[in-house]
């Protein structure tokens, strides 16, 4: 195997933001503990003259090639040259184009970056973040009716940053805090149109979150309830109780990542609105 020491060069060749690429090549760097991929990222290759600095970089530090090209001659450019300086290399789209083609009898397009026009889904996620940044964290509950989707959750529960990426899928979210001593906000007992998820954690792992928090803000946390045992676990405990009372969809985060708890929330949305259909 071509790696020195502990890591191999991986080297991402897009004509467009090279969003793609990023994220199939982490998926599959991810699955091997033991060696680590240096990224080189090379988006917006649409000429020749790119594509020259492309394979001189590609030539000085040789490793996997993976692209998503959709001119044939900077293809055929960058093919030949792996197989010149025997590298392998992989048309990330092209397998996929191909049995699409196949399926629809019809040829593509070969529009560059086809996947961000500015259409009405674009503007649709858009308008989630601007909704997801003013709701966030409690903020101007007075319009969480407006939400496709409202989380909630005692701190250190991952709300915001759910909720910006389910924003970037076009899904309106807010999220409220619930915090201890403060009543809940009476807008959030009768909601009929959002749905509304309790994200929740077992004690142990809020515990150890919050410390390192408390960590990195430089703050003192002797005598805080805040990672107290037993405080945090009556937390959770009345975090429970609510989503009861309210018949709240709840989702424990104790093990997800923010993509997993976001990817959970879409499925409990998509499957509310498959419900109300007939209606």
């Amino acid at each position: 195997m071509p790696t020195t020491g502990n890591y191999f060069h991986l080297h991402l060749v897009s004509d467009s933001t090279g969003e793609t690429l990023i994220t199939v090549a982490r998926a599959v760097a991810a699955q091997y503990a033991n060696v680590s991929a240096v990224e080189h990222v090379y988006p917006l290759v649409r000429s020749q003259k790119q594509l020259d600095r492309v394979l001189d970089e590609i030539e000085e530090a040789p490793g996997i090639v993976l692209f998503t090209l959709l001119e044939k001659d900077l293809v055929g450019r960058l093919e030949a040259k792996c197989k010149a300086i025997n590298i392998p290399s992989l048309s990330i789209i092209g397998p996929v184009m191909q049995l699409f083609e196949a399926y629809l009898g019809a040829a593509t397009t070969g529009r560059v970056g086809a996947q961000h026009v500015l259409n009405a889904e674009y503007f649709k996620r858009i308008d989630a973040l601007n909704y997801t940044m003013i709701h966030d964290d409690g903020q101007h509950v007075e319009g969480l009716e407006d939400a496709d989707v409202v989380l909630v959750g005692v701190s250190r529960t991952s709300k915001t940053p759910t909720s910006i990426y389910l924003a970037n899928r076009g899904i309106r979210t807010a999220n409220v805090p619930l915090v201890p001593g403060i009543p809940l906000p009476h807008q959030l007992e009768t909601l009929k149109k959002p749905l509304v998820v309790s994200l929740h954690a077992t004690p142990e792992r809020l515990i150890q979150v919050r410390q390192n928090r408390l960590l990195s803000m430089g703050a003192d946390s002797s005598n805080d309830d805040y990672i107290d045992r037993q405080a945090v676990a009556d937390e959770v405990a009345h975090a429970r109780r609510l989503s009861a009372k309210f018949s709240w969809a709840q989702l424990d985060v104790t093990r997800r990542s923010i993509e997993e708890t976001a990817a959970a929330v879409m499925k409990l949305y998509t499957d509310r609105q498959r419900q109300r259909l007939p209606e």
